[in-house]
């Protein structure tokens, strides 16, 4: 399993909390991650009425630029995102697809001005949520749970930093089904 974490934010991105997203992902989901520059940025995502982005086409963008050699790409992102449902979004994936995209844009707030490690670990959540759902993981009702659903920063920073052991089994046994789904796929009919 290789992932790649991009930055395709507006402002340049923070290189280390970049190192750390990915080394967290690394460990959460025992895949090979890196970070790796982005080959440009979404462009036509903004919605001038609503001044927000929208999460949808930038996630577009996102699976077209993935490199073929890569499972799985994170876009990170400091832009404002929005479904035409909800308010905003802190990201979005495509189910059992191969991305994702989180924005800092709420994450951020006085709280995190202050305590830099609260935005840090609000990212690395967002980031192993919304990882998850490319692996097929839905919302998940265990309170802590990393798969829990966020409306709010609140919500956010009431989660773990890691999936909960039925998520995690769950993760597993979709890597596994995946595996011999491609064995047997590759074996020879004639046998």
């Amino acid at each position: 399993m290789r992932i790649r974490v991009w930055w395709v934010g507006e402002r340049a991105g923070d290189a280390d909390l970049l190192v750390l997203v990915a080394s967290h992902l690394a460990r959460q989901f025992d895949a090979a991650t890196a970070v790796e520059e982005a080959p440009g940025r979404p462009a036509g995502t903004l919605d001038a009425r609503r001044r927000q982005h929208s999460s949808r086409a930038v996630l577009e963008w996102v699976i077209g630029a993935r490199p073929p050699d890569v499972d799985r790409v994170l876009a990170l992102t400091d832009v404002d995102l929005f479904m035409p449902v909800l308010t905003f979004v802190f990201g979005e994936a495509q189910l059992g697809g191969p991305a994702a995209v989180v924005s800092l844009a709420r994450l951020r707030d006085k709280e995190t001005a202050l305590r830099p490690a609260l935005l840090t670990a609000r990212v690395l959540k967002e980031c192993v949520h919304e990882l998850g759902h490319t692996f097929g993981l839905v919302h998940c009702d265990i309170q802590g749970c990393a798969m829990a659903r966020s409306g709010n920063t609140a919500a956010v920073d009431r989660k773990r930093l890691t999936l909960c052991p039925e998520c995690e089994g769950r993760y597993r046994l979709l890597l596994l089904q995946e595996g011999r789904h491609d064995y047997a796929e590759n074996q020879d009919p004639g046998r």
